[in-house]
């Protein structure tokens, strides 16, 4: 499971060296795609099946199904953990999130994300807003 959060810094070729604890979730790979929020999310081979299955389910006559298999599979890249432990991102997912520099890693479950700097502080200030008790309150969290 991917947890925490981490700064890196993005090299001039375009990689981004992967936080040690996740490197062995990523064993065979992993698929860098745009999310949903204005960041980059890397799914394991694994997750990036599953996601794909349930996309391939929707009818193609519906236009947001449509819409969203564009936005996952126009999107994607195929990304290998090289021997330092780094992911080349493609500089057209660097670009569509304007990612340049320093990132953070942020853990998601079964996926993680990738931010610039000044969008993740943008989203913790929203995570630790104090209306979440109620924004989240239909959620039902077992404790448990």
């Amino acid at each position: 499971m991917f947890l925490g959060q981490y700064y890196h810094n993005i090299d001039s070729k375009g990689r981004l060296t992967i936080p040690a604890r996740y490197r062995e979730l990523l064993e065979g790979g992993a698929f860098v795609t745009i999310g949903l929020d204005q960041n980059l999310m890397v799914l394991t081979n694994e997750a990036f099946t599953y996601l794909a299955q349930r996309v391939n389910e929707r009818s193609f006559t519906d236009p947001d199904a449509r819409l969203f298999r564009r936005i996952l599979y126009a999107n994607i890249e195929k990304v290998e953990v090289d021997k330092a432990g780094r992911i080349l991102i493609p500089q057209f997912l660097r670009d569509a999130v304007g990612l340049d520099g320093e990132a953070v890693v942020v853990g998601a479950g079964n996926f993680f994300e990738i931010w610039t700097p000044a969008r993740w502080a943008s989203q913790t200030a929203e995570i630790t807003a104090e209306t979440n008790a109620k924004r989240f309150i239909g959620f039902d969290f077992p404790t448990g």
